[in-house]
């Protein structure tokens, strides 16, 4: 399929070539399988705006600003959490993640998730919920986490971490901090952090699921739609370069670098009370 041929870029292959320590075999194997799983989790068919919204309407998930190193920011709020459990809402969290992607600016291969598990909720996410999400972003997302910032921790879901970060490999494990001081850490800016649900950051976000949805996905859709023309510009082929697909300036455009920290667009017309944040 073209739409796999346009995921199977130079850089995707060296992300699980780096993943598997360049053991040329085992990249290959694992592409196979994510590539695979792709097909069967249903990311050409069913898992789309329409089949996953119904997870998003509280806002437990939102896409905002960019952390110090200019990730995009996905925010987690489990709490939040509006439907019984199931496997959309593992759809609804992949597909979340690959809408950040989405946003990534040239040069930047991973994101930042920032999660907050205060406000107790009893649809919060059980511990086979959290495992499942967990092996989907270690086995199919190699070095697509940047960073995971993790706050308020349940007692009984920090006994699963204790038990689980082990077993997760030492790339990704070393990712992940639990409670910490996200601005004072110099992991975000403050004027680029949410002041919602415990983050306490500088900006004011009033989450309205009607303006939100809508433009998050029209701003996605634009976005691949743009870097897919330039893929095929650029020959169409497996193994193209990341940094020319995404628009990144080349030496004869220098002149027009893309300002790759401004504040995502679906941030500041989701909330009556935001304004853009200019990097």
């Amino acid at each position: 399929m073209e739409v796999e041929k346009f995921w199977l870029t130079n850089d995707c292959i060296l992300r699980y070539l780096r993943a598997t320590k360049w053991d040329v075999s085992s990249a290959i194997k694992r592409l196979e399988t994510t590539l695979l799983w792709r097909r069967e989790f249903g990311f050409y068919t069913f898992v789309t705006a329409e089949h996953v919204e119904p997870e998003g309407m509280t806002g437990k998930e939102v896409i905002f600003g960019y952390d110090k190193d200019n990730r995009p920011a996905l925010y987690m709020f489990p709490s939040l959490q509006n439907t019984e459990e199931s496997i959309r809402q593992i759809h609804f969290a992949t597909f979340m993640i690959e809408r950040t992607l989405d946003l990534a600016p040239p040069g930047i291969e991973n994101i930042a998730l920032f999660i907050n598990y205060g406000d107790k909720s009893p649809k919060a996410p059980s511990w086979s919920m959290s495992r499942n999400f967990l092996s989907i972003l270690q086995s199919h997302y190699p070095e697509r986490l940047g960073r995971a910032m993790v706050i308020n921790v349940p007692f009984l879901l920090n006994a699963f971490f204790k038990f689980i970060m082990p077993l997760v490999d030492p790339i990704t494990r070393d990712k992940v901090r639990f409670n910490p001081k996200v601005v004072q850490d110099g992991l975000i800016d403050n004027d680029k952090l949410l002041n919602v649900h415990g983050w306490g950051g500088g900006v004011d976000f009033e989450f309205k699921h009607e303006i939100y949805w809508k433009t998050m996905i029209e701003a996605c859709k634009t976005r691949r739609e743009e870097q897919m023309q330039r893929w095929k510009d650029l020959g169409g082929k497996i193994g193209e370069d990341e940094w020319l697909i995404k628009g990144g300036p080349t030496s004869s455009s220098l002149e027009t670098t893309a300002t790759a920290t401004e504040t995502p667009v679906i941030g500041a017309q989701a909330s009556a009370t935001v304004e853009p944040v200019q990097g």
